[in-house]
């Protein structure tokens, strides 16, 4: 899946063009390698996502197209 839509996916990013803004900046980062937005994510990657100050890391547990609200927090872990 593509970095960008997994951040939307996942809700860790609301929208999919701010996802696309955030990678094309610089501040999202795969296995410690900044990343562009149509990178591939998959089962165990670490991303880490620069918010200002704060620096969000998780590591991805699952993949899916689609999920619902109440479930996309089982799609990462943070670190």
């Amino acid at each position: 899946m593509r970095l960008d839509k997994y951040l939307k996916v996942s809700r860790l990013i609301k929208r999919r063009t701010v996802a696309n803004e955030a990678c094309d900046a610089g501040r999202v980062l795969i296995n410690g390698k900044t990343a562009k937005a149509s990178a591939s994510v998959k089962t165990g990657d670490i991303i880490e996502i620069q918010f200002g100050t704060k620096t969000l890391k998780v590591e991805v547990m699952n993949v899916q197209e689609s999920i619902k609200k109440e479930e996309a927090a089982e799609m990462y872990k943070e670190i």
